[in-house]
């Protein structure tokens, strides 16, 4: 499903005085509850194909609470620039750019990110020293995902 039809039928539900609605189509289920003036959305993937997600509030079928949140960081966060998978080193076995206590300079190279089969060097946008790596090698990172601290 769409997420045309999706914002279509969540408008529906919030200007109408249905409390729930679910929908099954081929390509999974789709549950919109009303609470509290808000609606929820609860999409259940089909078999291979993920379904969006999105809750307002918190309702009985819903997924597990999230973890608290982690203290925020101290120091200069690096984040990824772009969609991609992080690497280390420029080739496989190679020595690691940077590791936890290395001292960089603005400009040095941190990482490689691979985005449609281009190698993207990352660089330092501050001189310190690398205090936390944030990824493992290759990880999938997603645009603005914090990447290195920096003190």
């Amino acid at each position: 499903m769409d997420l045309r039809k999706l914002k279509t039928l969540i408008d529906l539900v919030s200007e109408s005085n249905i409390s729930e609605l679910e929908i099954t189509e081929n390509e999974g289920k789709v549950r919109i509850v009303k609470s509290a003036g808000a609606p929820v959305l609860m999409a259940a993937p089909a078999a291979l194909a993920p379904a969006p997600v999105a809750a307002a509030a918190p309702v009985a079928e819903a997924a597990p609470a999230a973890p608290a949140p982690a203290a925020e960081p101290t120091g200069h966060v690096v984040k990824s620039p772009m969609v991609g998978t992080y690497y280390t080193a420029a080739t496989p076995g190679a020595k690691p750019f940077v590791s936890v206590g290395s001292a960089v300079k603005e400009g040095e190279a941190l990482c490689i990110i691979e985005a449609m089969k281009i190698m993207n060097e990352i660089e330092a946008d501050c001189s310190g020293t690398v205090t936390k790596i944030l990824v493992e090698n290759g990880q999938a990172v997603e645009f603005g995902q914090p990447l290195f601290i920096i003190e």
